[in-house]
């Protein structure tokens, strides 16, 4: 009984967490999702915090942790070259509480 509440437990966690660890994969084709960085924030989907602890990226609303290994990331992307090859558009704020989405359609890249 104990075992079943948790394996349920732990399901419900893991269908409830939000990408927001994120590796960054070196060929397109391994990647979940793929990113442009533009040079302005007008430009952005999604202006992104990059946070120093895994535990501050829990849930989707722009505060990224890069992590170690693949293994470790809830999504894979790839830095795409050209705005026309994205998924998503990205713009790196300074403060955390800067970080959000802009278009609220793309969201769900990240779910």
């Amino acid at each position: 009984m104990k075992f079943s509440l948790l394996l349920i437990l732990f399901f419900l966690f893991t269908l409830a967490s939000n990408a927001q660890k994120v590796f960054s994969v070196e060929y397109q084709s391994q990647a979940e999702v793929k990113v442009f960085v533009v040079k302005y924030e007008s430009q952005a989907d999604l202006k992104v915090f990059k946070v120093k602890y895994q535990s501050q990226a829990n849930d989707n609303e722009g505060k990224w942790f890069f992590t170690q290994y693949q293994s470790q990331a809830e999504k894979k992307i790839y830095f795409v070259k050209y705005e026309s090859q994205a998924d998503l558009k990205i713009f790196f704020v300074q403060y955390e509480s800067q970080a959000g989405w802009k278009t609220q359609s793309k969201k769900h890249l990240f779910y």
